[in-house]
Order: structure tokens, then C-alpha cells, then sequence
């Protein structure tokens, strides 16, 4: 065996090039360490507390003594430049240290739309959100709206976005899964760093999240995680590990939890001997906004910075200096890290926004992204619907889409399209008495439910239908489509009940109207699945066609019928195993509950997550991992691999065979010699997505992955074997098309 130490930094250059470098050393025209040495302790312990202080809560003095504002120190929110955002960073005028404005923006900058007593508007874009960009496979496409979302916050005073969110999806009642990327540390890993490289081209940094093992909302704020070194190593750290080589992020999040037994935003192995030590990360580590432990003891682990801040923190901080449990010199490392973060800003260099990004052209680019990720699950050839046919349209969330979900990826949005709308602009005609009736339904109980807020937003139940009208629409109607929603969110799991993972009994009595009805009368029925994660689709009637089509942003109804209409080919693969049933999972059993009883969930699963687990035990899934349809065929021919120094590189020929153009996703599969026990069948290695490709048009496909990927964790460390590899080529990890292998020397 071969022992390894990380991933070679002349690949990750080669693979992700035109990223942010290392932090500088100079705090503009003066030496970093003139200007730490300059500050007082006070001014030191306030700057690493951060916070939401203003003007009427000026800066925390030491303890017993009184508040002082002579030296030009201005705190957190006195200039409120950007209303809505999440914190400010502390400043000292006398010393060139700007305020630093953090703003939420995983699917678009968050921050307030209107502002008192001003007339002009402060829109963002809503942009496709996590497991929507993830399901595209498309890193170009991501980079390319993570760089619309920097130039927003760019324009509008934004230093530093929290994001993105790249946790594994665990299970698929995480609350949040709609906003992280998928159950494999790869392809969330891919995504991650070309999200973090396209918000970043802005000279705006970000805050990868939430380090690490948050894969639950429940108890999210202490829950204690026990899970293996292996599991740790292989599945929940890996996806950062290669943010962090590949993407240089400017700022890493802490999470909430406890990794067994220990907080994250505590864990100097995690923070300092990990992150810094084996990774060499040089950038800040932040808190989780209100992760409001030990100040001390965060400090002396690695936490560079409290966010927002607490007096309470800030009390613990001094006292730690005073009894010897935080040094000087580690109060010092943290705030040469956020200097170091200050001096990269736009608020630093002086940037004059302009509070008015361009959200014409980024509507555009939602809109021509919008569609990357949906996925075709099912088709019996009904999609593409024809041109100007009449659309028997069912279900809320086609006359009320969800575009995003709530949280810290919600943005004030200035407007979203709708599906019924977007049906309409792409030429097909709804029938009418189905149309008025749900407008009509949805406009009454949003009015009744009231709007929104950060952590919630209206769901209106499913309108109950009567078989005769939906057999009368049928009638009239050229086919029939249903739009089932489900709402994501921050702070709360799903349920595993009718209603959310579970289909209720209004949903599935629409359901079998509907389908029995188009049958009937020689119709299809077509499902939109318009969520952010997967339901059980167990008890759901078999549609002629089903289309996933996540929250994909402001432009969600175009996007949609870009795609049901033909103009976009699907090319989206699923990031996730949509499992049966519910207890195919492999967490299934070790979940924690939303009734609070559960205080310590146990990854019992290991390494045997999503796909790992389905093809180790022999379970079927529903769809499997990296599963889509297209509207045409592809064929693949001709797998070589070759070696050079510490990477490999797979090459083969992609053709369209069918008579429609469009995109392929190749996916690349490794499994290992076999010597060692206990391991997955096979691991994504490696994908790529093809461009465009014309009927009867080939390109080559070429996938690399280094010899580090290889490794596993044993024994304390990473360790490749020696022997031979099998390599799979195909279009989901089920559906595989070439076979090839290298060996191990």
C-alpha cells in the first residue's frame, strides 16, 4: 500500500484554474503585523467577537471599564450600508480597518427589498437552488450563476456570502437538502468549488458550510454525532476537503453540532489540526450565526470569528485571557485571520457599489440555467408536449410555484413566473375552467394564510377535485398535467407523514382522477415534481411522464416549459438515490425525530451512504444515483485510461445517436483491487457533461481523477491500494456502458 498526503496542488491549479489565492501579508500599504500590533486588547477581543452592534450598542468595553469612542472605532451596524444583511464586522477608522458586510445567499443574495424611507428597490435574483445546480452536473453552469450572485453582492455592498451549504445528504428528510448538493462528497465537492470560484471572480468571498456532520435540522444546535473516523474522512469531510484545496474559500462556517461529544465551533482538532494542519487552509473559520458557546473556547480551537457576537461571548473571551485558557497569542492568530479577510474586500479597496446590479441579464441567466438540472424520470414519449396544444393544468404549485425555500436561501425576489405563466408564454393553451378554479382557490388561501417570513411560507392544501370535472377537462383537453409542490426550509427536518414525505389523500385520490381520466379518453397525464428533495411516490398513479423539475428560481415556469415544450433537452441526473420505500435508506433507522427525543443521532450506515449502501446490499432503488432521461440516445465507444505522474485520465468517444439534439452526462466509477474488506462496489471517480451535441455528433468525453482520490482511511491515515482497478463509464451508476482497468503498482 501506498501511503498518501493529500491531493497535489499542481492538479487541483490545472482542474480549477483562475480561482482566489493565499491571503496576503500586507494590510494594504502597511505590514499585517504593524497594524495587529497597534491594536489594543479591547479593540483585539471585539473584532474576533463581531457582531450586529450599533450605534444605540456601542462596543463591548473590558470588563469594568467604561465605553470608548475617541480613537475613531465604529461598530458593527452604525453605517447599516446594507439593510437586511446578516452581520457587520467591527471596525477601527484609526487604522484603516472598514466595516465588512456578511450576507446569506446560497440561491441569491438575501437581503431587504425596500427600505424605510427610500423610494428605490433592492431586489436580487432568485436563482436555482442547491440540489437543482448539483442535479445539472454542470460545473460551467454553476460557476457561471454563482458569478451573477457575486456581481449582486458585489453591487449592493456584499463582502462575504454564507455560502454554499455543501453537506451530505444523508437522508431525505434533512430540511435543508434543498439547499446543499448531494449524497456524494464528489460531486458535492465539483459543484461546491465551482460555486465558491464564480462568486469569488467578484472579489467577493464567501463561507463554505456548516463544518461538518450537519446532515440534520432537528436539535441542530447541540445534537451530538456519532460517526466513525472512516465515515468522517471518506464521506462528510471529503466534499470540503476538496472546496478547500481546489476553490480557496475565503471564509469555512463551523457547524452547530457536536461531533461525538465534542462542538464543532469547539474542535481545535477539527478547526486547527484537520482544516489547517492537514489541509492547509489559510483563510478564516466563522461561527454559525448565534452559535453562542464558550467564547474562550471557540477562540482557542480555531473559530476566528463570533458571529453575529454576544456580550456573553465577549465576557468569556476576557476571561479566558484572564485565566490563562486562551493565550494572547491565539486572540492574536484569529484576528491576523480576519485582517487578512478585511484586506481582501471590496469594502477594503474602496469599491464605490453601485446598488444597482444588472437584474435583467441575471433573470436571463437564471432562466438559461434554470433548466440544467431538471431531471426526465419517466416518459413514454408524451414529452416534448407539441406545439399550441391545450394543457389540462392541476395541482397548487403550478399556479403558486415554489421557487426557492425559506431561510438563509430565500432572496427578495422581484418577481417569479409561475408554470401555469410560463405554459401560457410558450404558446399552450390551458383549459380554462380548471385554470380560473385554481387561481381563483390559490389567490383565496394565500389571502387567508397571510405572507411569509424568514422562517415560513404559505403552503396551501391541494384544491379536492371531483371526477366528473376532471373527466369534462380531459375531454377537452389535449393532455393533462399535474404539479405536485413540497416547501423546503432552514431550522426544521421533513416529515416522515401524508402531506410532506407522504403523499396525502387529497394528492393521491387528484392523482388517479387525473390519470384515470386521460386514459380514458386517450390522453396522457404528465407529472411536475416542483421540490427540492424526493417524496414517496409508492402510492402515487403511474404518469406518462414525470419531470423533476427542484426549485429552480424567479424563472421556474419558463424554465419548466423550456423544457416540457423541447426547446431544452433535459440533461439533469438525480444527485441523490430516491429510494422505494423510506427504510430502504440506510439512516432511516437512525434519524433524529422532530419531537426533540433524540439528542445524539448515530451514522450506523458508516460509509455506506446513497448509492454505496443501495448497491452493497442489493437494494433496487427507485431511480438510482445519477439517473435521467433525455429526449434522445447516446452511445459510448472506445474507454482508454492513461497515467500521468499523480492523476488519471479517462477518455471516450460520446455520440447522439438519437434525432434530437442535446447534452450527456458521463459518469466515471472506480472500484478497488478487492484486498481490503468492507468497501462499496464502486465510487464516482470522475464525470463530465458534454456540450450540445447534434444528432449523429460525437465528442470526447475526458475525465480525470487523481491517484489521492484513490485512497482510503485506515489505520489512521490514507492509505491507496495496490492492484488492479475497474473503471465503469456510464450515464448513472446502474446504467453502465464501458468497462475498463488500470493497476496499482
Amino acid at each position: 500500500m501506498k501511503k498518501t498526503t493529500g491531493y497535489a496542488a499542481a492538479a487541483a491549479a490545472l482542474i480549477f484554474a483562475g480561482c482566489a489565492g493565499p491571503g496576503q501579508e500586507m494590510f494594504g500599504d502597511r505590514p499585517l503585523s504593524e497594524v495587529l500590533d497597534a491594536l489594543t486588547l479591547e479593540q483585539k477581543v471585539n473584532i474576533v467577537v463581531g457582531g450586529v452592534r450599533g450605534a444605540d450598542n456601542p462596543p463591548y468595553p473590558a470588563p469594568g471599564m467604561p465605553v470608548r469612542g475617541s480613537d475613531g472605532v465604529t461598530a458593527n451596524l452604525a453605517s447599516g450600508r446594507v439593510k437586511g444583511a446578516s452581520a457587520y464586522g467591527y471596525s477601527v477608522d484609526s487604522l484603516g480597518i472598514p466595516v465588512v458586510t456578511y450576507s446569506d445567499g446560497p440561491a441569491g443574495v438575501r437581503i431587504d427589498s425596500v427600505r424605510e424611507g427610500d423610494t428605490l428597490t433592492y431586489y436580487c435574483t432568485a436563482f436555482p437552488t442547491g440540489s437543482s445546480l448539483a442535479a445539472s452536473w454542470d460545473t460551467a453552469a454553476v460557476r457561471a450563476i454563482a458569478s451573477a450572485i457575486g456581481n449582486e453582492a458585489r453591487e449592493y455592498g456584499v463582502d462575504v456570502l454564507l455560502a454554499p451549504g455543501i453537506n451530505i445528504q444523508r437522508n431525505p428528510l434533512c430540511g435543508r437538502n434543498y439547499e446543499y448538493y448531494s449524497e456524494d462528497p464528489l460531486l458535492a465537492g465539483a459543484i461546491g468549488s465551482a460555486y465558491v470560484c464564480g462568486v469569488q471572480s467578484n472579489n467577493v468571498g464567501v463561507s463554505v458550510k456548516h463544518f461538518a456532520v450537519n446532515n440534520q435540522e432537528t436539535l441542530r444546535n447541540g445534537i451530538d454525532v456519532s460517526v466513525s473516523d472512516r465515515a468522517m474522512r471518506e464521506i462528510y469531510f471529503r466534499a470540503f476537503e476538496r472546496v478547500v484545496r481546489n476553490a480557496a474559500p475565503w471564509t469555512i462556517m463551523s457547524s452547530y453540532n457536536k461531533i461525538n461529544g465534542v462542538l464543532a465551533s469547539e474542535n481545535k482538532w477539527l478547526l486547527t489540526d484537520v482544516l489547517r494542519g492537514e489541509w492547509g487552509y489559510g483563510g478564516a473559520v466563522i461561527t454559525d450565526w448565534w452559535a453562542e458557546e464558550n467564547g474562550a473556547r471557540q477562540q482557542a480551537a480555531g473559530n476566528d470569528l463570533l458571529m453575529p457576537g454576544s456580550r456573553h461571548q465577549y465576557d468569556e473571551v476576557w476571561e479566558g485571557l484572564e485565566n490563562g485558557s486562551l493565550t494572547e497569542a491565539e486572540l492574536d492568530r484569529n484576528v491576523a485571520n480576519i485582517l487578512r479577510l478585511t484586506a481582501r474586500t471590496n469594502a477594503f479597496a474602496g469599491y464605490r457599489y453601485s446598488d444597482r446590479p444588472d437584474l435583467d441579464a441575471h433573470a436571463m441567466t437564471a432562466r438559461e440555467y434554470g433548466s440544467a438540472g431538471m431531471v426526465l424520470l419517466e416518459n413514454d414519449g408524451v414529452l416534448p408536449l407539441d406545439a399550441g396544444v391545450t394543457v389540462a393544468l392541476f395541482g397548487n404549485a403550478a399556479y403558486d410555484t415554489f421557487v426557492g425555500g425559506t431561510g438563509s436561501g430565500n432572496v427578495n425576489r422581484r418577481y417569479k413566473v409561475n408554470i401555469d405563466e410560463g405554459l401560457e408564454d410558450a404558446g399552450y393553451s390551458l383549459y380554462e375552467p380548471v385554470a380560473v378554479a385554481y387561481r381563483e382557490y390559490t389567490v383565496s388561501k394565500l389571502a387567508e394564510m397571510g405572507g411569509g417570513n424568514f422562517w415560513w411560507m404559505p403552503d396551501v392544501p391541494e384544491m379536492p377535485l371531483d371526477g366528473k370535472s376532471v373527466s369534462d377537462a380531459l375531454e377537452k383537453s389535449d393532455v393533462a398535467v399535474f404539479v405536485l409542490g413540497r416547501m423546503a426550509g432552514e431550522g426544521a427536518d421533513r416529515l416522515l407523514a401524508e402531506g410532506d414525505y407522504y403523499l396525502d389523500r387529497i394528492e393521491r385520490e387528484n392523482m388517479s382522477a387525473i390519470v384515470r381520466a386521460a386514459h380514458s379518453h386517450g390522453k396522457k397525464a404528465v407529472l411536475l415534481l416542483n421540490m427540492g428533495g424526493v417524496v414517496d411516490l409508492e402510492d402515487c398513479p403511474r404518469f406518462d411522464a414525470v419531470l423533476h423539475v427542484w426549485l429552480p428560481g424567479q424563472e421556474a415556469g419558463h424554465c419548466a416549459a423550456d423544457v416540457v415544450s423541447g426547446k431544452v433537452n433535459p440533461s439533469g441526473r438525480l444527485p441523490m438515490t430516491w429510494a422505494a420505500e423510506y427504510d430502504d435508506y440506510p439512516s432511516s433507522g437512525d434519524f433524529p425525530l422532530s419531537d426533540g427525543s433524540d439528542r445524539q443521532v448515530v451514522y450506523s450506515e458508516d460509509i455506506y451512504v446513497g448509492y454505496r449502501h443501495f448497491e452493497k446490499s442489493g437494494i433496487k432503488p427507485l431511480y438510482p444515483f445519477g439517473y435521467g432521461l433525455s429526449y434522445t440516445s447516446f452511445g459510448y465507444d472506445g474507454l482508454e485510461i492513461r497515467r500521468r505522474g499523480g492523476m488519471y485520465t479517462a477518455s471516450l468517444t460520446v455520440t447522439n445517436t438519437g434525432q434530437t439534439a442535446g447534452r450527456e452526462v458521463v459518469q466515471l466509477y472506480v472500484s478497488t483491487p478487492g484486498t481490503l474488506e468492507d468497501r462499496p462496489l464502486k465510487e464516482l471517480k470522475a464525470f463530465c457533461k458534454t456540450p450540445v451535441l447534434r444528432p449523429g455528433e460525437s465528442c470526447m468525453a475526458d475525465m480525470s481523477f487523481l491517484m489521492d482520490d484513490l485512497a482510503v482511511w485506515m489505520d489512521g491515515g490514507w492509505h491507496v491500494e495496490k492492484g488492479e482497478y475497474k473503471v465503469y463509464a456510464g450515464s448513472s451508476s446502474s446504467d453502465i456502458r464501458l468497462t475498463g482497468t488500470f493497476r496499482v503498482r
